[in-house]
Parts: structure tokens; C-alpha cells; sequence
């Protein structure tokens, strides 16, 4: 029955110590500081609160712009949230889903909320038009004139701004590719690496290759991951996805492994959905004979 606090800002200039110290008054025993965008879904710290939440947990924020900056993404959240049994409360609001008044004052100001932000984007568009149409262009002029500084500025600016967001993500992908490749495919990695995160976060091989090329190329990953990776037998292919999985967490249970080739949505080695202990623990025994662990 713990109060989880959530603050965000936007940007490195902003603090969230108000929000912090309002969750702090408020009771929160825990309380989970953020630097990200409201439009952007894969926050790193979100995440985590959202992992950490146990049934009876309220998570609480400030406002509900803190945690979301579109109706669906609120919701999306919110269903999360009950799905484990926990509660969110939005202090100045005030909105609490512990009631059936709260919900729907939540789904309300939600809409209300995004209805705004599509009024400022209406006007936003207007303003322009209307500058446009008086002879005034916006932008930077550098890139109008197509000026190779100004192409170069923004091309670096682009590639730091992504290696940012890739180093924010590191710790769901590098040390998969770093200990699987190039001994196991592409899709069987790419798929050990979907399986424990949650679907906004799942990524894809043309995303991931180009991740791993670009930490190839700043020597954050040897070039041999990009190798090709040698044809594996048919039967060795289960032993080593599972031996993967062990590597990974040494601890990892066989129950654990089994829930998670499920969720990778592996067949067993006679094509059944289901995993049981004792299939793993075979396979695992067959893992070792390969050299594989």
C-alpha cells in the first residue's frame, strides 16, 4: 500500500525538485525524477515506476500532463495500473481511480486536456499560414539556402540526438548482442531481446542493426557482431536460445525460462505452446553437452 511518486520535465534547464517536494507533502515514499518529453511513450524512468508498482500501489503525480500528453497514452498507463491492482492519483487536479467518480473525472480532463493541445496546433498552423502569406518564411535560413554548414550543423545535431536516445536504451539490447552475436541469428536475438519488455518498447531488426552499426561505428561494439552468424543444426537451435536465456540471468528459474519462451512465442521441442520445467531442464542438460553455457 505504498504512495509511488512520478515527476517530469521537459528539459535539463527545468527542475522537478516543486513536483518532488508537492509528492514528498503528499506521502509518497518513493519518488521517481524524469527529463523527457510528455509525447514521448518510451521514458526509461516511466518504465520502471510502472515495473515497480505492486497491487495496492497508487502512483501519483502532480498533474496529469506529468504523466501524459495524450488521452490514449493516459489510459494506456491507467490500464497497466490496474492490471497489476494499483491506483493513480493526479494531485491538483484532483483525480483518484481508487473511485468510479475518479475514473471518469480522469477520462474528462483527459480528453479536455488533448482537445486544448489540438486548438494550440490549429492555431499554431494559422499563424504560419498567415506569416506565409504576408511574404515572412520561418526556419533557419541556412537550411532554405541549402548552405553546407548549416546541412552539416544539422546532420550532427540529428546523430547526437540519436545516439542520446540509443544510450538511453542500451541496457535492453548491447548486452544481448554483445554475448549472443554473431553465434545466433539476428531473429532469435531480436526476439530474446523483445520478449521481457513491454510492447510500446519492442524493437524491430532494421532498428536494431541500425543501432548496432551505429555502435559499431563509435567503438562501443567489436566489429565481429556484425558477422555473419553460422549455420546452426536444427536441434541445437532450442538448446541455444534457452542457454541465451540462462546467460543472461544465471538465477532465472525454470519456470522463469518457460514464461519467457512463451512470451517469445516459441513451440516446445514437440510444438506445443506450452513450457514445462522439464523440458527446459532438458534442454538446458543438452546446452551443456553443446558447450553452449
Amino acid at each position: 500500500m505504498r504512495l509511488i511518486g512520478y515527476a517530469r520535465v521537459s528539459t535539463e534547464e527545468q527542475t522537478p525538485l516543486p513536483q518532488s517536494e508537492a509528492l514528498r507533502t503528499a506521502g509518497c515514499t518513493e519518488i521517481f525524477e524524469e527529463h523527457a518529453s510528455g509525447g514521448d511513450r518510451a521514458r526509461p524512468k516511466l518504465t520502471l515506476v510502472l515495473e515497480r508498482v505492486q497491487r495496492g500501489d497508487t502512483l501519483v503525480v502532480v498533474r496529469i500532463d506529468r504523466l501524459a500528453r495524450s488521452l490514449s497514452h493516459l489510459l494506456d498507463v491507467i490500464e497497466q495500473l490496474e492490471a497489476k491492482g494499483a491506483f493513480f492519483r493526479s494531485l491538483q487536479d484532483p483525480i483518484d481511480t481508487a473511485s468510479p467518480q475518479g475514473k471518469f473525472t480522469l477520462q474528462v480532463l483527459g480528453a479536455a486536456a488533448e482537445f486544448e493541445r489540438a486548438l494550440i496546433r490549429e492555431r499554431t498552423k494559422a499563424g504560419l499560414a498567415s506569416a506565409r502569406d504576408k511574404g515572412r518564411i520561418g526556419g533557419n535560413p541556412g537550411l532554405r539556402a541549402r548552405d553546407p554548414a548549416a546541412l552539416r550543423k544539422l546532420r550532427l545535431a540529428q546523430q547526437d540526438g540519436y545516439m542520446e536516445r540509443l544510450n538511453r536504451m542500451a541496457p535492453d539490447w548491447v548486452p544481448h548482442v554483445r554475448r549472443l552475436r554473431p553465434d545466433m541469428a539476428w531473429e532469435d536475438v531480436l526476439r530474446i531481446i523483445n520478449a521481457p519488455l513491454p510492447r510500446d518498447r519492442h524493437w524491430t531488426q532494421s532498428r536494431l542493426l541500425r543501432a548496432v552499426k551505429a555502435y559499431v561505428r563509435d567503438g562501443f561494439l567489436p566489429d565481429e557482431v556484425l558477422g555473419r552468424a553460422a549455420r546452426r543444426e536444427t536441434d541445437d537451435r532450442l538448446p541455444a536460445i534457452v542457454a541465451a536465456l540462462r546467460g543472461a540471468d544465471p538465477d532465472m528459474t525454470l519456470q522463469a525460462i518457460c514464461d519467457r519462451l512463451e512470451a517469445m512465442r516459441e513451440r516446445t521441442p514437440r510444438g506445443r505452446t506450452r513450457w514445462q520445467p522439464s523440458s527446459v531442464k532438458m534442454l538446458l542438460e543438452r546446452a551443456e553437452k553443446l558447450g553452449l553455457l
